[in-house]
């Protein structure tokens, strides 16, 4: 619909996966399935709860009456009970046990529970393939070398493969934050009003151990190993601030990377992929924006800001229970998970698509290898007999005369300059052989193979989905 406003995450950048994931259909059939999961094991455990009934409950899982439920919803003011009401119209005979003994954050906590964690595993696998592009092309250009940078200065040398791994750790580190979101996610079970269980106190009839076994049977039902020892009415919402931490975390990981990728484009020593028939800009027809990276950066953005609002809604709870979280959580939730997967895509297709100029990288080391070089030739020229302290003296006021000439558009002429220079002691022949980059990247081939080596276990049996960008 064009005359509505619709979410750009979901319109442009989202998977189909998490779009399904996070749709009203996924939402309300697993709150049909958790009723008839609890009905299930309320028989089990003795209620009087017939096969028949639960029978018809799963017959109609799937065939959710919208506006019947938006009818309902609209007299009663309360969705889960419009949902328990289209659910019994479905299902008749069923009708008169669904949600027995249960509170609406059975239904609504539980289901978002399963989304969320099912959704980070999801995000998981992606950030994997991003790994393993990274790794691949850690691998391939870990001895290249690259000027290196601090305060965006020119610097040592460094070799692309070692700047490369610095992303794919910072990616690894927002991986490992998203599994132990994963694991901090239990189930919720079925508590009751404040989370005390008292209903189920009622029906079973004071038997707790069947209320033990009831939580057990519904938590293995979907997959979860337990359920929160202490709750009020809803799952401790300060697992919420975990989940949007490492979707903060990934957002951080991968716009340091765009960023890296966007000042490198600019020197054109690097450049993410470039359709044949993109445009670059609707004036300026030479141009090759960016614009991926530049998006990486910009949802980045809204998904770190996103995240403060599990942090704010989980420290003002009330109690045991307080519904000014709900609108909050409807809306941030989805959206920060939408916006994660949308830059992990994108991550994953620039990583794969990388061009990696050589030759301008190479023009940019020589630019500057006389002045990197300096600490070796000042070491050189104290061997020839040379003192250390007019060595240096020479070398500082030879490179602020060469950056002067270079800054009047001349080349850098600073290993002429030192050869000219008598009391230097090294002549020009001398001189050049100190210039090999490859004698000033340090241990960064080294590092990178160690760190490859230690991240093999997690890519073991990764394989490499392409994704496109899509407008």
């Amino acid at each position: 619909m064009t005359d509505r406003y619709e979410s750009p995450l979901a319109s442009r950048y989202a998977s189909e996966y998490m779009l399904s994931l996070f749709s009203q259909d996924t939402r309300y059939k697993t709150w049909r399935r958790l009723w008839t999961a609890l009905a299930k094991a309320e028989r089990a455990l003795g209620l009087p709860i017939t096969q028949e009934q639960i029978d018809e409950m799963t017959g109609h899982i799937e065939d959710i009456d919208y506006e019947c439920v938006r009818q309902r919803e609209k007299e009663v003011r309360h969705d889960v009970m419009a949902h328990i009401h289209a659910f019994g119209k479905a299902a008749p005979k069923a009708a008169g046990i669904i949600h027995l003994g249960a509170t609406s954050c059975f239904v609504t906590d539980n289901a978002d529970l399963i989304i969320y964690r099912d959704a980070l595993r999801y995000l998981h696998a992606q950030l994997l393939q991003l790994m393993k592009s990274l790794a691949d092309f850690a691998e391939k250009y870990k001895a290249l070398p690259v000027l290196g940078y601090t305060h965006y200065q020119p610097a040592q040398l460094v070799t692309l493969g070692k700047r490369a791994s610095m992303w794919l750790q910072d990616i690894w580190f927002g991986a490992r934050e998203l599994s132990h979101a994963a694991e901090c996610i239990r189930f919720l079970g079925c508590r009751g009003a404040t989370g005390t269980e008292a209903s189920f106190v009622e029906l079973f009839e004071g038997d707790t151990e069947k209320i033990d076994r009831l939580n057990t049977m519904l938590a293995n039902e979907f997959d979860f190993d337990s359920c929160f020892d202490i709750s009020g009415q809803t799952y401790p919402r300060i697992i919420d601030s975990f989940v949007m931490n490492a979707l903060s975390a990934v957002a951080q990981a991968c716009c340091r990377m765009a960023t890296d990728i966007r000042l490198m484009q600019h020197d054109r020593q690097l450049s993410e992929p470039f359709a044949d028939t993109q445009v670059g800009s609707s004036a300026m027809a030479y141009k090759r924006n960016p614009i991926y990276c530049e998006r990486i950066c910009s949802l980045g953005r809204y998904l770190m800001t996103d995240s403060v609002n599990a942090h704010l809604t989980a420290s003002s709870q009330w109690l045991e229970r307080t519904l000014d979280d709900s609108a909050n959580r409807r809306i941030s939730i989805p959206e920060g998970f939408l916006c994660a997967d949308a830059i992990v895509r994108l991550a994953k297709s620039i990583a794969g698509g990388l061009k990696v100029n050589e030759k301008i990288i190479a023009r940019a080391v020589q630019e500057y290898m006389p002045f990197i070089a300096t600490e070796n030739l000042l070491m050189e020229a104290v061997k020839k007999g040379g003192d250390r302290q007019k060595m240096h003296e020479i070398i500082r006021r030879c490179s602020m005369e060469a950056i002067e000439s270079m800054n009047d558009g001349k080349d850098c002429d600073l290993i002429e300059r030192l050869a000219r220079t008598p009391d230097f002691g090294m002549n020009e022949e001398e001189l050049r052989q100190a210039l090999l980059p490859e004698r000033y990247t340090g241990r960064c081939a080294e590092q990178v193979t160690a760190f490859l080596n230690k991240l093999a276990p997690c890519l073991e049996g990764v394989e490499l989905t392409q994704t496109n960008p899509e407008v």
